[in-house]
């Protein structure tokens, strides 16, 4: 049900943080991954330690605000391979503090960064999939994954206004995308991450506060570790999720609920 070997795989923001968690879960499983970031230090340590224990992992640096060269990238890797299996829309950042507090509020969001955060959330995420479905509605098969977060599904004060907005617009988007590539036999699902313990937003949640803060949200009552998001990126990349598409699955300790 969870075979992946020899499946090619494309991973954004893959040098840390969520995507390196599905990029080796990947590996780990026998796929041939191709990780993309655009901090080329962290990527090429990333990729090193993988390929060090005999992995299969190749790496390029992508900045994907970018579009012409995120494109390429995919291309480049379905072009080697012959094929494209499976494609990880992860890289994302953060819109700062959200309204809870005084910065967050919508008075002090500026607009550059707000645009910067919608290019980088929601049309990077909208061209990874269209660029990965070109290849994939071409032989008739394929996963496609997208990060997304539960402040996508709901209000959160902790989260900025831009990164709330681009989350619930990608959640739509994947419902749009999977309606269109069904006839495809390609799957697009989204993984709606709770807090995680990422280095996203400069690493924010390694403030004390800040997590304390976070984890009161959190039935579980703690953050999540990295490792806890492998099971669900490599059921959504497998044959066990042949029937599954259209979905935004939280992840997140009972916080939806």
């Amino acid at each position: 049900l969870f075979d992946v070997k020899d499946q090619v795989v494309f991973v954004t923001g893959a040098a840390s943080g969520l995507g390196f968690g599905m990029a080796e879960v990947m590996a780990d499983n026998g796929a041939r991954v191709t990780m993309t970031d655009i901090d080329a230090d962290g990527l090429a340590k990333a990729a090193a330690t993988l390929r060090d224990r005999g992995l299969a992992v190749e790496e390029a640096v992508v900045d994907v605000a970018d579009l012409d060269t995120l494109t390429a990238a995919i291309d480049d890797t379905a072009a080697r391979h012959g094929r494209l299996d499976v494609a990880f829309a992860n890289a994302g950042i953060s819109a700062g503090p959200g309204y809870g507090t005084e910065k967050g509020q919508m008075n002090a969001v500026s607009l550059d960064d707000w645009n910067r955060v919608v290019h980088i959330n929601l049309t990077s995420i909208f061209q990874t999939i269209r660029a990965a479905a070109a290849h994939m509605k071409k032989q008739k098969s394929g996963r496609i994954v997208i990060t997304s977060s539960i402040a996508g599904v709901g209000s959160e004060h902790m989260v900025g206004y831009a990164y709330a907005a681009t989350k619930a617009a990608v959640n739509n988007l994947v419902r749009q995308a999977s309606q269109e590539l069904a006839a495809y036999n390609v799957m697009v699902n989204s993984i709606a991450p709770g807090p995680f313990r990422t280095n996203i937003g400069n690493g924010r949640l390694n403030d004390p506060e800040v997590a304390r803060q976070f984890t009161e949200i959190v039935p579980l009552g703690r953050l999540a570790e990295v490792d806890e998001i492998k099971g669900l990126a490599l059921l959504l990349a497998s044959p066990a999720s042949s029937f599954i598409t259209g979905t935004v699955i939280p992840i997140d300790g009972g916080a939806t609920a």
